[in-house]
């Protein structure tokens, strides 16, 4: 599996309509066939910075990502919302999906 985590720094001004933007991108991106998982997270510490955390089956998947529509169209707006490049880091994982944390459990 694929696994991405990408810091996007918005511009303050435009950061309470951050999640709104990425919405179609979010939404098309989730129905990809080797999408796993498509989660955008807001920083506690710095508001204007969203965290998000996606993998994909292979990557074959990824690469149909990056060569998407949506991708691109996504790429070409960003510029102007970003407050700075966007930090990433991208690995091969072992296994498919979520697992479950062993140290924890409900009471």
């Amino acid at each position: 599996m694929i696994f991405i985590t990408v810091k996007f720094t918005v511009r303050p001004e435009r950061s309470e309509e951050w999640l709104s933007l990425v919405d179609d991108f979010t939404r098309a991106t989730r129905q990809e066939p080797g999408n796993v998982f498509f989660e955008w997270s807001r920083s506690v510490e710095t508001p204007n910075q969203f965290v998000l955390l996606e993998a994909f089956a292979s990557s074959a998947a990824g690469e149909a990502h990056v060569g998407s529509e949506h991708f691109k169209t996504a790429m070409a707006w960003m510029p102007e919302v970003i407050a700075k490049t966007p930090e990433i880091i991208n690995v091969e994982v072992p296994g498919d999906g979520w697992s479950q944390m062993a140290e924890l459990t409900p009471a």
